[in-house]
């Protein structure tokens, strides 16, 4: 991004394109599907109509974003890396170039804490946290009773539950026929804040984190799966839509949070919007047998639960009056 950027608070060029995913009103629909990966973006966007030609744009900050139409229907494909400051990034960024409600879902990789085979796809009800407490003395643990711990875990945030079924039914029905990977739904992820300390990987650090997956396992019922992205999905979900169901509310901001703005109900990031979110998750390594999926396992899996989730997204409607506007657009057929 070259353009001269105004307001710290919310960093934007003068045409409203975002810092870090480089995006503008636009460019980005109200369906979304977020991915770690810039090849399973694409892969994904291989399933999009052919007219209008799919946008693309590549940022400076590493953000692809594809956006196009699914069977007629707008849909953009984020790939946004990996961590909670980039889930972080992409939907307050994406929230701020759209008017009306937002659809998003995340298919992602995870380890499996079940005993269930590599390559199984888990839809996740609810995620919780794991962080790692950075005043906890790593170096010189305090004694094993003590009441400060190294790793903190949270209570759980939840998926919107009528999407959650959405999405399990739609990947249901995009499993390739003769296919035996199971599809598990209702469980609960564990999202960490790394991929080693915080998931109870052994490394050369003094991490103290021998006993960390046990408890998480123990922290709450149904914990099946480990990454590090969905828990902060489903929280910013639940953060914007607590009670934010009045279409006639004043706005957020028609543009950064700076100064007084005149009520519409079509403003950018208007509060009478909601967030609905859900996850399929593919699981990569199993920390209970060891053993890590093959390419060909994930190239075969990414491409029908990539069509699978697209599928969930254009079955949940929106109406028009919660839709960014087609005119101007890059979805706009011509």
């Amino acid at each position: 991004m070259k353009d001269i950027l105004t307001d710290a608070n919310f960093p934007r060029t003068a045409d409203l394109r975002v810092y870090h995913l480089g995006l503008r009103p636009g460019e980005v629909t109200n369906r979304l599907i977020t991915v770690g990966s810039p090849s399973r973006a694409v892969t994904i966007a291989s399933h999009l109509d052919v007219t209008p030609k799919p946008f693309q744009l590549s940022s400076e900050r590493g953000f692809l974003t594809i956006t196009g139409r699914y069977k007629g229907v707008p849909v953009s494909i984020c790939s946004i890396g990996m961590g909670t400051p980039n889930m972080d990034f992409f939907v307050r960024e994406v929230r701020e170039c759209l008017i009306g409600d937002m659809l998003i879902i995340r298919l992602g990789s995870c380890g499996g804490l079940i005993d269930v085979p590599v390559g199984t796809v888990v839809v996740p009800k609810a995620c919780i946290a794991v962080t790692r407490n950075v005043d906890y003395n790593f170096v010189n643990p305090p004694a094993s009773d003590s009441s400060e711990k190294p790793y903190w875990i949270s209570k759980p945030v939840f998926a919107d539950p009528t999407f959650h079924d959405v999405v399990k039914s739609a990947l249901n029905d995009a499993k390739p026929e003769g296919c035996t990977t199971k599809i598990v739904a209702g469980i609960v992820n564990a999202s960490a804040d790394s991929f080693y300390a915080s998931q109870g990987r052994q490394t050369s650090f003094p991490d103290c984190n021998q006993t960390l997956i046990q408890q998480i396992i123990d922290s709450t019922e149904d914990v099946a799966t480990l990454e590090m992205e969905t828990h902060h999905l489903y929280h910013l979900a639940a953060c914007w839509s607590a009670g934010r169901i009045a279409v006639n509310s004043a706005p957020l901001a028609t543009g950064p949070v700076m100064g007084e703005h005149a009520p519409t109900q079509r403003a950018l990031a208007a509060p009478g919007t909601v967030i609905r979110a859900a996850a399929a998750q593919m699981i990569f390594a199993s920390r209970t047998s060891q053993d890590f999926i093959t390419p060909a396992q994930v190239q075969e899996t990414e491409k029908w639960t990539g069509k699978g989730v697209l599928e969930a997204l254009i079955r949940v409607e929106l109406s028009d009056g919660r839709t960014h506007p087609v005119d101007g657009s890059v979805w706009e057929t011509k």
